[in-house]
């Protein structure tokens, strides 16, 4: 289906040009980091929705699917910040039934999202296919932390500052902007822009 054009899906179009030419078939992922309600989510919903625009199967994910229970954090400690930043989210579970799966490709399924924090309590799996061409976006905070980040093909991160302890940890041990080959100004939704993007002719020299 053909969306509504307006200033953001245009740049959404054109970003989602660049993902594929420098990707083309098979299994991708892209991934979506930024401060706290710096709108990842939305935005990882709009940019899928344009990939679907150009006829491509989609999937979407997002770290907050993957969070440890309040009695698994607890094992490591007081709940602070910096206990959140290092063990909020379960990284085991995110590759074992995500992301390791979906690069499997062909019939094997994956899981998109195992746990619900607000109600502190396990999602019941959802195992799902895909077709040998597809892409999963996934985002949240710290998805571009250093022993995630090479696990996605395209890196966004959106511009913004730290806004709270978590994520100040988080920038200081490393700026997901520094691990991003996209910086995309979205703080005025109606009409993001570059700061910076790694071309195609850039990713294969």
């Amino acid at each position: 289906m053909e969306l509504v054009t307006t200033p953001r899906v245009s740049f959404l179009r054109e970003l989602a040009d660049e993902i594929l030419r420098q990707y083309g078939l098979g299994r991708m992922i892209v991934a979506i980091d930024g401060p706290v309600r710096s709108g990842k989510t939305v935005f990882g919903d709009d940019l899928a929705a344009v990939l679907r625009e150009r006829g491509h199967r989609v999937f979407r994910a997002s770290m907050e699917d993957f969070h440890r229970s309040r009695e698994a954090q607890d094992v490591y400690g007081p709940d602070t910040a910096e206990r959140y930043f290092r063990y909020a989210f379960d990284e085991s579970a995110l590759r074992r039934v995500l992301v390791e799966p979906f690069r499997m490709g062909g019939s094997t399924a994956f899981v998109t999202a195992v746990f619900d924090p607000a109600r502190d309590a396990w999602i019941e799996p959802k195992w799902v296919t895909g077709p040998a061409d597809a892409i999963l976006v996934i985002d949240g905070r710290f998805v571009l932390r250093p022993r995630l980040a090479q696990l996605w093909d395209v890196r966004i991160a959106l511009e913004g500052e730290p806004v709270d302890a978590a994520d100040r940890l988080a920038y200081d041990e490393r700026d997901p902007r520094a691990e991003a080959s996209v910086v995309v100004d979205d703080r005025d939704p109606s009409n993001p822009r570059f700061v910076r993007a790694e071309r195609a002719d850039q990713a294969r020299s």
